[in-house]
Order: structure tokens, then C-alpha cells, then sequence
């Protein structure tokens, strides 16, 4: 009773508070835009310089093709190269295409005709993917005209198949990932401020002499954080499924086995957190101070096999990987539970040792 007691007061404080409300409602569904919509790594809407001193048919050709494409929604003709070089130095292309004189002569003939491509270096992920919308481009039409011509070699045509994400369509992937991301940031920031919180208000001599023990405490601390990691969670998910319209495929009831076990791992951390912390100002710190490489090394940013070895075995401690794991195989390809079990006994170990050590540090503050 004195445990739902202290529940009942720490989820008053929370939503009474309108400070509390606002940290609570508005920073997720900003993010849940920002993320889904502005961090991407696709490359749309590229700005591209034609050069082309070809007078033949196949020169025009190749630059009304480049016109048509949906990559490229701005093209600026140039005239030399002295007008090209400030396009590229001042970023108002990402990219330029300089056509040569023999451009449609060489195709006519059967022989490879090259071009030439400046790709603005500074934005290097960028300007591999554009380099490769544009090499892609060139080859389909250099081989459909030498098809066309009579050639002896038919042009081979690989035909692509996108298991789980058939149109590659980058939502698909960001927004299940912000289920645990979302989640781990209000819950992050519900334990750091906890314990800080009632210090800042004068409170928290309250509790120590109070008839409840250390662990009640604990406890009385940790499930309002769990409920409101867990239901910030599932609002993530129903805008997933109902705005953004991305099909979960799995079992809602694995989604909630592993969810619970991972904000019960965060928990941990944010308790950690809220006892070390004098201030909610240091809690919100230590909140980010821990956000920032739990991102990083989740797999959402950056592939973990492109990571070094040492990086690669820190990443089995990051909560963050197994539940973005567990998450996007059961919206995208209906992870059955051997696999969910395989990323989720991580959850439960690294839980255990981070509510063990956020209990001692908690535990050792309050006497």
C-alpha cells in the first residue's frame, strides 16, 4: 500500500507539473516528425551541372534523360568549365557532368564513349549515391543504344527484389527504430529527474524519514518510469501503424515483452543517473550524456559491421541494438519468437546488472 502510495504520488507529479507535461507530450512528437522526415540518409531533390559540348542526338538525349529523372529536380546548363567550378565551389550543385565532343560519335560507332563527373567531396556519402544514380543511368543508356545499333552482346539486366522493404522506402526503417529510441529518451529523462527533482524541491528528507524502506522507494521510483516508457512507446507504434501506415507483421504481444524489458534496462541507468545527480540540470546531462553513444552504437546511424572489432563487442552492452533488432524484424518481417528470444535475453542481463547497480548506488544515497 505505502509502495502504490508513492506510485500514485511520483505519476501526480509528472502530469501536474505543466513543465512535466510538456517534457512529456512535445519533444517525442517533434522528434517523431524531425526523425521521419528530416534525418534521412536518401539523396532527393539533387542539384546537377550539364556541360555538354556534344552537338550529336546522343548528347541531348542523355540530358533530356538526366532532365526526366526524379533525382535530379534541378539542372543548370553551363557553357565552359570557368562557369562550372564556381557551381561546385559554393554548393549550389552536387554534382556536374561534362559531356564530350565525341560523345554521340563514339556511341555511333559502337565504342565506349566517356564522360566525365565532378562530385562535390565534402558531402562524401552524398556524392557516392548520386555518383551512383548517375552511373546507373549512363550504363542503361549507353547499352540500350548499342542494343538499339544491332550489337552483337544483348545488355545483361539484373532485376533487383527488396525482401522485407520492397520499394526501399527510408520510413520503414526510421520510424519502427523511434519505438525504442522515443522510449529510452522520456524514460532517461523520468528517472534522472526522479530523484533530483525532489531534491531541487526540498522533498526528498521527506522520504528518508518516512516508514518507507529503501527498496519501496526503489520501487516507487521505477514503475511510474515503466509505465510512461511503455505507453510512450505504444503512441510511437500507433503512429507507425495508423499516420505513417508501415505494416507490423509480428506479434503485438512480443513487441510488449520486449519493450518492458527494455525500459526496464533503462531504468537502470536513469536511476543511476538521478542518484548521482544533485540537480535536474545534471540529470538531464547525464541523460543525454548517455543518449548520444547508445545511439551511435545501436545500429541506427551506422552499420555495426562498419565499426571496428573492439566498437563492435562494446555494442552487446548497449540495450539500444537488441531492441531496435527485435523491433524492426517484427514490424518488417514477422520475427518469430526463437529470434525474439535470442535479442531479448541481452535485455534481461543487462537489466539485471543496471537496476543491481542503480539499487546499490539508490540505496547507499538514502543512508
Amino acid at each position: 500500500m505505502r509502495i502504490y502510495a508513492l506510485i500514485v504520488k511520483e505519476l501526480l507529479a509528472l502530469f501536474r507539473d505543466p513543465r512535466g507535461r510538456v517534457v512529456l507530450i512535445a519533444p517525442p512528437i517533434l522528434q517523431l516528425l524531425v526523425f521521419s522526415f528530416a534525418a534521412t540518409l536518401e539523396v532527393k531533390n539533387v542539384s546537377l551541372a550539364i556541360y555538354n559540348q556534344d552537338a550529336g542526338k546522343h548528347g541531348y538525349e542523355l540530358v533530356q534523360r538526366l532532365a526526366a529523372s526524379p533525382t535530379f529536380t534541378r539542372i543548370q546548363m553551363v557553357n565552359s568549365l570557368q562557369a562550372l567550378h564556381p557551381l561546385i565551389d559554393e554548393q549550389k550543385v552536387m554534382a556536374a557532368i561534362l559531356i564530350p565532343q565525341d560523345f554521340s560519335r563514339q556511341l555511333a560507332r559502337g565504342q565506349v564513349a566517356n564522360l566525365q563527373v565532378i562530385l562535390d567531396g565534402r558531402r562524401s556519402n552524398a556524392a557516392q549515391i548520386v555518383s551512383g544514380y548517375i552511373t546507373q543511368l549512363v550504363n542503361g543508356y549507353s547499352s540500350g543504344v548499342r542494343f538499339e545499333q544491332g550489337g552483337d552482346v544483348l545488355p545483361t539486366v539484373l532485376v533487383g527484389r527488396n525482401w522485407f522493404n520492397m520499394n526501399l522506402l527510408y520510413l520503414w526503417f526510421t520510424v519502427p527504430s523511434l519505438v525504442a529510441i522515443l522510449a529510452m529518451l522520456i524514460t532517461l529523462i523520468v528517472t534522472a529527474l526522479s530523484v533530483a527533482r525532489e531534491r531541487e524541491l526540498g522533498t526528498f528528507d521527506q522520504l528518508l524519514v518516512s516508514p518507507l524502506m529503501p527498496w519501496e522507494i526503489l520501487v516507487g521510483k521505477t514503475v511510474p518510469a515503466v509505465l510512461v516508457g511503455l505507453a510512450e512507446g505504444m503512441v510511437i507504434w500507433g503512429f507507425a501503424v495508423g499516420v505513417f501506415k508501415i505494416p507490423f507483421t509480428g506479434s503485438f504481444l512480443w513487441l510488449l515483452l520486449v519493450l518492458f524489458t527494455f525500459v526496464m534496462a533503462v531504468v537502470g541507468v536513469g536511476l543511476f543517473i538521478s542518484a548521482i545527480s544533485k540537480t535536474q540540470q545534471q540529470a538531464i546531462l547525464g541523460a543525454f550524456l548517455f543518449m548520444v553513444p547508445a545511439v551511435t552504437l545501436s545500429g541506427y546511424a551506422a552499420p555495426i559491421e562498419n565499426m571496428p572489432d573492439w566498437l563492435q563487442t562494446l555494442t552487446w552492452t548497449n540495450p539500444l541494438k537488441h531492441s531496435l533488432i527485435t523491433i524492426k524484424g517484427l514490424f518488417l518481417k514477422n520475427m518469430p519468437f526463437e529470434q525474439v528470444w535470442m535479442n531479448t535475453w541481452p535485455l534481461l542481463v543487462i537489466g539485471l546488472v543496471t537496476l543491481s547497480i542503480a539499487g546499490w548506488f539508490f540505496t547507499r544515497r538514502l543512508e
